[in-house]
């Protein structure tokens, strides 16, 4: 049995983190779905910036667009979901066998409202329309802005994608936001079923202090703050608030592992996700993690039990993990709108070379 099965058996969904039409046109993500238990994906900014980067496959629907006029922002989401609908199609099936629980694509919006929360409300509302499938996340920052707009979001029946969570307190944070959401919606009579999941960003931590602590503490710090935020996520489907909740109808958010390839070339290249094997979580995985863990992988349930002792030694090596991951959180806000404006750049000066030609 591949690892990558064997995932499913302990209870964990696996997504992959990427898209591209290619990966649509040519059969490979069917072939992923079929052969490796891919049961979901998820996009970003950066993923979307090296498609297009990298093939042909947009050219023509870029040369359409700008020669019609259309804003480069607004060419891009048509492309974004045009392929995240036929992902999202790819996978309806499991997401109706499974009732909604898996078989879930996600797009962002854009990383540049994350400071602005009426705008971030206003652009969730308006893909998730624009997309219209019932299996399809909107991704929202766990930022201070993002948290209200998540919460106004579930509200307002939009499935969230909850990104750039690093620690365990931002995720509870998060967590709260969602449930805070759902409150409304029972209290307002609403079906309390609304779609989401927690994203836990795990391989950045270990980047961040590889070159700040003793060699036995390398690549360590992302498994413990990961077990950390599993036992807060345990704690809190435990709690009576969320029982109640539960009671009303409403579905529990799962927690999701992201950023699970490993970055440093001398660790193992599943690594994570032989650590964060947990049931009722997701992992979202690039193609090399993915194909690395069908190939090699072994896997079994994870016992967080010994983060505290981890982070302890972290903490005496002078990391402070809670200044650490509001630094992370800001770092990566920053790297996705780099990665937007990239983007749009990208789309712009294909579209004049097309044009041109």
């Amino acid at each position: 049995m591949k690892a990558t099965q064997k995932l499913h058996e302990i209870g964990q969904s696996l997504w992959l983190d990427n898209i591209t039409r290619g990966l649509l046109s040519s059969g490979t993500l069917d072939r992923y779905v079929k052969e490796l238990s891919v049961t979901g994906l998820t996009s970003n900014p950066t993923i979307f910036d090296h498609a297009i980067k990298n093939s042909h496959d947009y050219d023509e629907a870029i040369d359409r667009g700008l020669r019609k006029g259309e804003a480069v922002e607004d060419l891009f989401f048509e492309l974004a979901i045009e392929d995240l609908r036929q992902a999202a199609d790819l996978f309806l099936p499991i997401h109706m066998v499974t009732s909604g629980v898996d078989g879930w694509v996600s797009l962002e919006v854009s990383p540049l409202l994350a400071n602005d929360t009426s705008k971030t409300i206003a652009a969730a509302v308006d893909l998730h329309q624009r997309a219209a499938r019932p299996n399809l996340f909107i991704k929202i920052p766990g930022t201070k802005e993002g948290l209200p707009a998540i919460e106004e979001a579930i509200f307002q029946g939009v499935p969230v994608n909850v990104t750039l969570l690093f620690s365990a307190s931002q995720y509870v944070a998060a967590a709260e936001a969602y449930l805070r959401g759902i409150e409304r919606r029972i209290a307002a009579g609403q079906n309390a079923d609304i779609g989401s999941v927690a994203s836990l960003f795990v391989s950045r931590w270990d980047v961040a202090v590889a070159e700040n602590v003793p060699q036995a503490l390398r690549n360590q710090l992302g498994i413990a703050v990961g077990q950390e935020t599993l036992a807060s996520y345990q704690s809190l489907l435990a709690s009576p608030r969320w029982q109640a909740a539960f009671n009303s109808g409403a579905r529990s958010q799962r927690l999701l592992f992201a950023s699970t390839g490993t970055k440093d070339p001398r660790a193992s290249d599943t690594l994570y996700v032989e650590a964060l094997a947990a049931p009722f979580t997701v992992n979202t995985m690039p193609e090399k993690t993915l194909n690395a863990l069908a190939e090699h992988g072994a896997v079994s349930a994870s016992s967080p039990a010994q983060y505290k002792d981890v982070l302890a030694k972290y903490g005496e090596a002078g990391i402070d993990i809670d200044d650490l991951a509001a630094q992370l959180q800001v770092e990566a806000a920053a790297s996705f709108v780099e990665s937007w404006t990239d983007l749009m750049s990208c789309i712009e000066s294909r579209g004049q070379t097309l044009k041109a030609a």
